[in-house]
């Protein structure tokens, strides 16, 4: 079993800075910017458990969920990893989408 670990710890943490965050720095765009990164990660979880059905797309719940549903994405894709390289990659997307989140 691989170590999902620093994905759980990226994925919280991102989250916590959401949760965080005021509300005119989610509508500047860390909301969009969490949504696609809990869309990537959902459609990442979908492929690896089912790959040959088309991944169905994460809704919008609004800027408030948006930690949320990072989360659950996060940690539906640390259950079906199957190597650390691919930890390592789903990592860097969360730290990356949180840059450009701004927080």
């Amino acid at each position: 079993m691989v170590d999902t670990t620093s994905l759980t710890r990226a994925v919280d943490h991102f989250a916590d800075r959401l949760r965080a965050a005021p509300q005119s720095r989610l509508q500047r765009g860390a909301a969009a910017e969490a949504l696609a990164l809990a869309r990537e990660l959902a459609a990442r979880a979908q492929l690896r458990e089912e790959p040959s059905r088309e991944p169905r797309e994460m809704p919008d719940a609004g800027m408030f969920a948006a930690a949320d549903q990072v989360t659950v994405a996060g940690r539906d894709l640390a259950l079906v990893l199957r190597d650390q390289a691919e930890v390592e990659e789903a990592v860097r997307l969360v730290e990356e989408a949180q840059k450009r989140a701004g927080i």
